[in-house]
């Protein structure tokens, strides 16, 4: 088991429409400091055909440039929690990162998570904030069911805001 508090900053401005919750970083993301670093998550790949940016060959620093540029903002919905490795799983002891408070002074009115923890996560603990979330299909390389043209079209929902 190892012990997680979320390493690293929300990606988020004043300007931001919409906020994509993981559930939180993997031992990649925590080695390479920033969000979706194992090299087999697709969520790069899939946010760069959404978004028409080449976000899986950009710099940590272009990529949120990037996202902050289509009003995309990015975060986890686990602040802090105990898991076995990167798997979802096996979380435990979570304490919930403050949604409601990173997007009080916002624009955000659409969350989408990325996957079932973050979705569960987020409603357990902010209950009020169901009617504009949307869980969608996670982009890990456990969800190997959904091919990336099927998470493409699903998470293209994002742009409809």
């Amino acid at each position: 088991m190892r012990h997680v508090v979320h390493p690293f900053a929300p990606i988020i401005n004043e300007n931001s429409k919409v906020i994509i919750l993981g559930s939180v970083p993997s031992v990649k993301s925590v080695e390479n400091n920033f969000y979706y670093m194992h090299p087999q998550n697709r969520f790069w790949r899939v946010l760069g055909a959404v978004l028409g940016e080449s976000l899986a060959i950009m710099t940590a620093e272009e990529k949120t440039a990037a996202l902050l540029w289509h009003n995309v903002a990015l975060y986890d919905a686990v602040y802090e929690c105990d898991l076995a490795g990167s798997s979802d799983l096996s979380v435990k002891n979570v304490v919930a990162a403050d949604i409601p408070k990173l997007i009080a002074d916002s624009k955000i009115t659409r969350i989408f998570c990325n996957g079932k923890l973050a979705y569960k996560t987020l409603l357990k603990y902010y209950p009020s904030l169901a009617e504009i979330t949307r869980c969608m299909p996670s982009t890990s390389p456990a969800n190997a069911k959904q091919s990336i043209a099927s998470l493409t079209a699903v998470w293209g929902e994002i742009t409809e805001i």
